[in-house]
């Protein structure tokens, strides 16, 4: 199967856990588990969760102790906790599994995008002074070159001299759960980030434009990978570079 094919199917790894699937979804659950080694790795790591959370036990004084208070304060001795509270707090047990397995499943599912707040934020921190550039080049036969061996993919670079967008360099960046290579174009006095990283196989996206903090920018998917364009460039300038580079 495909990762976006597994991804899918991470939901339903947990909900056979929890015993919600029907008996034919099940079966192809589990024929699919035993051929995925990714697959199987989450499943156990989920077992493992629901297990060491459904071990934990609400905290309870010794009787003789509950007895002594009760005593101090003269109120009349505690009574065992009546079977609506033993079943609130068994469901509560029971939402706090389902809670903690759905934060797991989704830290593994792959990343396809980010909330435009993570984006611009890393291009302002690039603003910085020493933060900017790991690579200075105009060279696309350069730049590309420097990421080699620096990250898991290789980002697509590509020369936009002709169309008044001058390559000046590169870097890395480490956004939340993802490795981005960062290309970065001028037009005048204005720097443009393009953080590049490779996504699950999905069909191309036809680019979607924005604005944080005064800053524009352009986000868009094709070959593989997802394209974040920001910039305080105007919006109709950053316009034609996205649409120059794709």
């Amino acid at each position: 199967m495909t990762p976006e094919q597994c991804s899918e199917l991470a939901l339903l790894i947990q909900a056979d856990i929890d015993g919600e699937l029907p008996a034919a979804e099940a079966a192809n659950v589990a024929k699919h588990v035993e051929a995925c080694p990714s697959c199987a790795t989450l499943q156990q790591d989920l077992l493992e969760l629901s297990g060491r959370i459904r071990e934990i036990r609400s905290p309870t004084a010794p009787p003789a102790l509950k007895a002594a208070i009760a005593e101090r304060l003269g109120a009349p001795a505690p009574r065992r906790p009546a079977a609506g509270r033993r079943a609130w707090f068994a469901g509560g047990l029971s939402l706090g599994v389902a809670l903690a397995a759905s934060l797991l499943v989704f830290a593994w599912l792959p990343k396809a995008d980010m909330a435009p707040d993570v984006v611009v934020a890393a291009h302002i921190r690039a603003l910085q002074p020493s933060h900017l550039m790991d690579v200075v080049s105009t060279d696309q036969h350069t730049v590309k070159p420097w990421f080699a061996g620096r990250l898991p993919f290789s980002p697509p670079v590509k020369d936009l001299t002709a169309q008044d967008f001058k390559l000046v360099g590169g870097r890395l960046d480490y956004l939340p759960g993802q490795t981005a290579a960062t290309l970065i174009y001028q037009r005048r006095q204005h720097l443009i980030d393009l953080f590049v990283w490779p996504t699950p196989p999905t069909p191309d996206k036809a680019p979607a434009n924005g604005s944080r903090e005064g800053y524009n920018f352009f986000r868009w998917q094709a070959g593989g990978m997802t394209f974040w364009a920001v910039s305080d460039l105007n919006s109709q300038e950053l316009a034609q570079f996205a649409n120059a580079w794709r």
